[in-house]
């Protein structure tokens, strides 16, 4: 009986994730705020939820895409100015991705919406 209690738990929880998901989407569609692909997303919540410097080979390495995938997907957000490249003083082939003012202000709008998708939920 624990057994199909848990199983029954975790498709509840699934698909409470999955509705917190759609609403956010949702909400963020129906926003003033520019839509992003999947991929551009993705690449963005890599760049600011992760501590490590990002460049456009490890994002690609990542997602497991080209770099021109990865090149496009940053200059849509760079375009938005979520984010920025420069070269690595380092090594001058790598290219650095650093976060802005504007990606924070929009990664703090996701958060905010997910949270009020997560409680019209419960």
């Amino acid at each position: 009986m624990n057994g199909l209690n848990n199983m029954v738990n975790e498709t509840l929880s699934s698909r409470r994730q999955i509705v917190i998901l759609k609403e956010t989407i949702t909400t963020m569609v129906r926003q003033e705020a520019p839509d992003l692909s999947a991929r551009q997303l993705a690449v963005f919540l890599i760049c600011y939820l992760d501590d490590t410097v990002q460049t456009v080979r490890g994002l690609a390495a990542s997602l497991n895409v080209s770099k021109p995938a990865i090149t496009r997907a940053l200059d849509r957000l760079e375009e938005l100015e979520f984010l920025s490249r420069k070269t690595d003083p380092l090594d001058r082939r790598s290219v650095l991705v650093q976060r802005s003012d504007a990606g924070n202000e929009y990664l703090l709008n996701i958060q905010k919406i997910m949270n009020s998708a997560s409680q019209e939920d419960a």
